[in-house]
């Protein structure tokens, strides 16, 4: 499997997409930043209380606004739980996700081969009605534990 580093964007980065974007960088959108590159994968109640932590204040539901409004853009990413709980990712860049459906916690994984692999193939076929824009692919696994010896 073959490893990269993400791609989270700096502060001036960011910046510089907003800006691509036509949105200003805002200190609430800057502060959501700054949670989300620490956090990587996250949902707006986290990201809040990440903020708080700083001594910003934005409410929740503005965390929420921003993040969705980044992901609208595809500054961010955007990723459903399997407890129905949005997250979004701060590494907008093609990977796949390994999803631990028991603690409810993202990671990458980045796998070019694969993600040039199933993309090859897709081109290939028609879905009728439809065009393919992007390819997702997410993994759920559970933890493995190891047994204790007695």
């Amino acid at each position: 499997m073959v490893r990269q580093k993400h791609s989270i964007p700096t502060l001036d980065d960011f910046r510089s997409q907003l800006r691509r974007h036509g949105l200003k960088a805002t200190r609430q959108r800057l502060a959501v930043h700054e949670a989300m590159m620490e956090l990587e994968h996250a949902s707006a109640d986290m990201v809040s209380e990440k903020i708080s932590q700083g001594g910003t204040s934005v409410t929740p539901a503005s965390v929420y606004n921003i993040l969705s409004q980044l992901a609208d853009r595809y500054i961010y990413g955007r990723r459903l739980s399997a407890a129905n709980k949005m997250f979004f990712d701060v590494d907008a860049s093609r990977h796949i996700h390994l999803y631990d459906r028991e603690n409810h916690i993202y990671r990458n994984l980045v796998d070019e081969q694969l993600t040039e692999l199933v993309g090859a193939h897709l081109k290939r076929r028609k879905f009728k009605g439809f065009t393919v824009e992007n390819i997702d692919i997410q993994i759920i696994a559970k933890p493995t534990r190891k047994k204790k010896k007695i």
